[in-house]
């Protein structure tokens, strides 16, 4: 067997190749053949008992009454495998040792996993800025996802995944203040479109990549990646931006026009699109900016607003699943857009709550709405597991 080829890598997807032959893990096989292959990979340094191997494959409700046989046949299937890069590999990778099994220690491989910790480490010690950066940079190209990503929910892989995943962040980000410190934006930007797909819930990373976006001055993709990190958080935790992202991304939209338009472009960019009825839907950030307007407005002209929050439960206060809670609000949504006139304002301020702004509407007539709102929800939604509930105060004026 030719082993100067052999390839291993388990960041993201788990691939063994040699020359132009690869199996991984998105072929059409079992996931314990999987499992078992990763397993002596990574503890290749010691022989392993049968007894251990039917423990990792099986639990006490999936064993069979005959253990060790349905373990030989396991380990046949994994030999089949591998005999798919060569056909000798089967059985030149995987040896008996005394009555165990191992990953035979004399053929020597490229195994990512151990390349990038050796990286990082080496660049951790290096004393010299630019040596350090190019270390890094080889180490990241290397992490592709998280440690056997399709494996994850197993008990030895949680903490080395949970080691890497954080060697990983930690590198990131030196390299990311390494970069931007030499004013490298465009590799820096590219690291950060490729951690936020790792790790989709880090603010900061989104932060990062929307600073190099504008040093670039490419307003309109920070905008992009703004919407799409606000969707994710709100999604997952209902939670907005930081103050930090909204600034940034306030920053872009000032200067999205490179060049000076006229006041009719102005007006043509800012107007409507036709056939928009019923309530003025925005996010969160903007019905705040909408609010502190009507505040300075009404110190002036004594006008009556009021604002009111609708708020979603499930039966007796409980919170309703996800999926339950996402339809509703989505119906919701409707339900207000049509009940609401054109000059009222509407935005969704948590993962269960909606705010409404009612200019010139007292406090009755602004009871009465929320009502009616109510009352036109059971009506079409019978049977919604849903409970609607509502809070009424009048908008405070600004002095």
């Amino acid at each position: 067997m030719a082993e100067q080829g052999l390839q291993v890598r388990m960041f993201g997807t788990f691939s063994i190749s040699m020359d132009d032959r690869e199996i991984n893990d998105g072929d059409n096989r079992s996931r314990k053949v999987w499992l078992l292959l990763a397993y002596m990979i990574y503890c290749r340094s010691r022989s392993i008992s049968q007894e251990e191997l039917i423990g990792l494959l099986w639990n006490s409700d999936e064993r069979s009454s005959n253990p060790l046989n349905a373990l030989k046949t396991m380990f046949h299937r994994v030999r089949t495998s591998l005999d798919q890069l060569d056909p000798s590999a089967g059985h030149t990778l995987i040896i008996r040792r005394d009555g165990n099994y191992a990953w035979n220690p004399d053929i020597p491989f490229f195994f990512d996993v151990e390349e990038f910790d050796r990286l990082c480490r080496a660049g951790a010690a290096s004393s010299k800025k630019e040596r350090r950066l190019e270390i890094y940079l080889k180490a990241l190209a290397l992490y592709n996802g998280d440690f056997l990503q399709k494996l994850s929910s197993e008990t030895w892989v949680v903490p080395i995944s949970t080691y890497f995943h954080n060697l990983y962040l930690q590198t990131l980000l030196e390299t990311l203040s390494l970069l931007e410190e030499r004013e490298q934006q465009e590799k820096a930007a590219s690291l950060c479109r490729k951690a936020v797909e790792i790790e989709p819930y880090n603010e900061l990373l989104y932060q990062h990549l929307m600073q190099n976006l504008l040093a670039l001055r490419e307003q309109r993709e920070v905008i992009r990646v703004y919407e799409e990190m606000s969707q994710v958080l709100f999604d997952n935790f209902g939670i907005m931006p930081a103050d930090e992202s909204r600034a940034l991304y306030r920053e872009a939209v000032r200067t999205v026009n490179d060049r000076a338009v006229s006041i009719g472009m102005v007006k043509e960019q800012l107007r409507e699109s036709e056939g928009a009825n019923g309530a003025f839907f925005c996010d969160y950030d903007f019905f705040k900016v909408i609010y502190h307007a009507e505040a300075r407005a009404i110190a002036r002209s004594g006008d009556a607003v009021h604002i009111c929050l609708l708020s979603v439960t499930g039966q007796n206060g409980q919170e309703l699943p996800k999926r339950s809670l996402d339809r509703c609000m989505e119906n919701l949504r409707e339900i207000i857009r049509g009940s609401l006139r054109r000059g009222d304002v509407a935005a969704r301020c948590s993962v269960s709550q909606y705010i409404l702004m009612l200019p010139q509407a007292n406090y009755e007539n602004s009871r009465m709405v929320c009502q009616r709102i109510i009352k036109a929800f059971c009506r079409q939604y019978p049977h919604s597991p849903a409970r609607l509930y509502d809070s009424v105060q009048p908008l405070e004026p600004n002095m």
